[in-house]
C-alpha cells in the first residue's frame, strides 16, 4: 500500500483535489493518506464496498473511544442519538421508526411548494451582480425542512446560523474557537428543539415532527432527545450537502452552457463534483479487504468524490455527461447508512435547477467562483452571478 502526502488545507487541493484523487487511485484501491493518518478507500470499487461491509461501521469500538473534553460535552450529547453516527441495533430501530414518518409520498407532494418558493426567491434576485448561493441556494433547503418539520420559518437565519456552527466541527482545520461556537449552536439548538416538541405532543399538526412523535416500531418510541438530534441531523445534514451540490451544480452547467435539467442531470452533478468527500468508517471485527488485513478499532476513509471519478466505473470520469451510464453514485453515501433524506435532496436539485433555468435563461457568472476551504465538505465560498 502506497503511503501519500496531501495537505488537506492547500489551496489548490481545495480548489480541485480530483488530480490528488486520479495520482492515489493509479496506486491501487487503497492508499494511506499520511496527513490523516488512516488508510482511504479510493476507488468506487473500495468505497463502495467499505460502505456496505457490516464489518465496518460508523461507532468508534468502545475499547478505542476517547473521552470527549468537558467543554465539547454539550455537542457529543447530541450526537451520541444521531443515526448517522451509530452502528445497530440502535440505528436500525432509529432509521426505522424515522422512514415511517420521512414518507416518499409526503416528498413528493412537496414539489409543487419547492417550485413555487423558488419562483418567490427568483422574483426577488436584484436587477446587477449578486451571489446566488445568498440569494437562492441556501435559502431553499432550509425554508422546505423548517415547513416539513413544522417549525417557523420566520426563525431561517437562526436555523442557518446553528448549522453551519455545529457542521464546522467537521473540518479538518477545526480551531477552540470554532468548538465554541459549536457548542453554543448546539446549545441554542437543542433548547429550540425542545420547545417545538413539547408545543407538538400537546397540539400535533400536519408535519414531520407530529409524524415522529407518533411513529412506533414494536412498541419502542423515539425519545425526546432522539427526537431532537434526528430533527436536527435532517436540518444539519440536508442543508448543507444540498446547498453545496446546487452551488456545485450551477457552476458546473454555466461552465458548459447547459441549461436544460432533469433527473439524469441532478445525478450526473451529484457524481461529477459531489458535496460531501470523506465519509469514515471504523473496523469492527478483523478482516481482509481489497488485499489489507484490517483490525477491530482501524479507521478507513471513503473518498466519495475520488469513487465518482474513478475511470473503472465511468469512462471519461472528467466530462460532465448527464447520458452517462454506470453504477449508482456514491454521493449520498451507501449501506445502511444511505442518506435517509436523499428523495428530498434529489427533488429540491431538480426543481430549484429547473425553475432557475426556465426563470433566468440569461444566467451568467460574472467572476470565477471559489471552493471554500472546508475540506471534506466540498462547496463554493460564493457563487457571483447576473441574471
Amino acid at each position: 500500500m502506497q503511503r501519500l502526502t496531501q495537505s488537506p488545507t492547500d489551496p489548490a487541493f481545495v480548489q480541485d483535489p480530483y488530480p490528488f484523487y486520479d495520482r492515489a487511485r493509479a496506486t491501487g484501491d487503497l492508499f494511506y493518506w499520511e496527513d490523516y493518518g488512516a488508510i482511504c478507500a479510493v476507488s468506487h470499487a473500495a468505497v463502495a464496498a467499505c460502505l456496505k461491509d457490516k464489518r465496518m461501521g460508523r461507532e468508534v469500538p468502545e475499547e478505542f473511544r476517547a473521552p470527549v473534553p468537558d467543554h465539547l460535552a454539550p455537542f457529543y450529547a447530541v450526537e451520541a442519538h444521531s443515526m448517522l453516527e451509530l452502528n445497530p441495533p440502535r440505528h436500525t430501530r432509529l432509521r426505522g421508526l424515522v422512514l415511517r414518518a420521512f414518507t416518499s409520498r409526503r416528498i413528493a407532494a412537496l414539489e409543487p411548494e419547492i417550485a413555487a418558493l423558488c419562483h418567490q426567491l427568483i422574483d426577488q434576485f436584484p436587477s446587477g451582480d449578486f451571489d446566488l448561493l445568498e440569494a437562492y441556494a441556501r435559502t431553499v433547503p432550509v425554508i422546505i425542512i423548517a415547513r416539513l418539520l413544522g417549525v417557523p420559518e420566520d426563525r431561517a437565519d437562526d436555523l442557518l446560523a446553528w448549522s453551519n456552527a455545529m457542521v464546522a466541527m467537521y473540518v479538518t482545520n477545526r480551531t477552540r474557537a470554532i468548538e465554541d461556537r459549536a457548542v453554543q449552536a448546539t446549545e441554542d439548538f437543542v433548547a429550540f428543539m425542545r420547545a417545538h416538541i413539547d408545543a407538538k405532543r400537546r397540539a400535533p399538526a400536519d408535519d414531520l415532527i407530529s409524524e415522529l412523535i407518533a411513529a412506533e416500531e414494536d412498541g419502542a418510541k423515539l425519545t425526546t432527545d432522539e427526537m431532537i438530534t434526528t430533527c436536527i441531523l435532517l436540518l444539519n445534514a440536508g442543508h448543507e450537502a444540498t446547498v453545496h451540490t446546487l452551488g456545485n451544480a450551477v457552476k458546473t452547467l454555466l461552465d458548459r452552457d447547459i441549461r436544460t435539467v432533469d433527473d439524469r442531470t441532478v445525478e450526473e452533478a451529484l457524481r461529477f463534483d459531489p458535496p460531501l468527500h470523506l465519509f469514515n468508517r471504523w473496523v469492527s471485527e478483523d478482516c481482509e479487504v481489497f488485499g489489507h488485513a484490517f483490525r477491530r478499532g482501524d479507521k478507513i476513509n471513503c473518498l466519495l468524490g475520488a469513487a465518482n471519478r474513478d475511470p473503472a466505473a465511468y469512462p471519461d470520469p472528467h466530462r460532465f455527461d448527464p447520458t452517462r451510464k454506470g453504477p449508482v453514485n456514491v454521493a449520498f453515501g451507501g449501506g445502511i447508512h444511505f442518506c435517509v433524506g436523499a428523495p428530498l435532496a434529489r427533488l429540491e436539485l431538480r426543481v430549484a435547477l429547473q425553475v432557475l433555468f426556465e426563470r433566468c435563461p440569461d444566467l451568467r457568472l460574472t467572476a470565477p467562483p471559489r471552493y471554500a476551504n472546508v475540506f471534506h465538505f466540498h462547496g463554493l465560498e460564493a457563487l457571483p452571478v447576473r441574471a
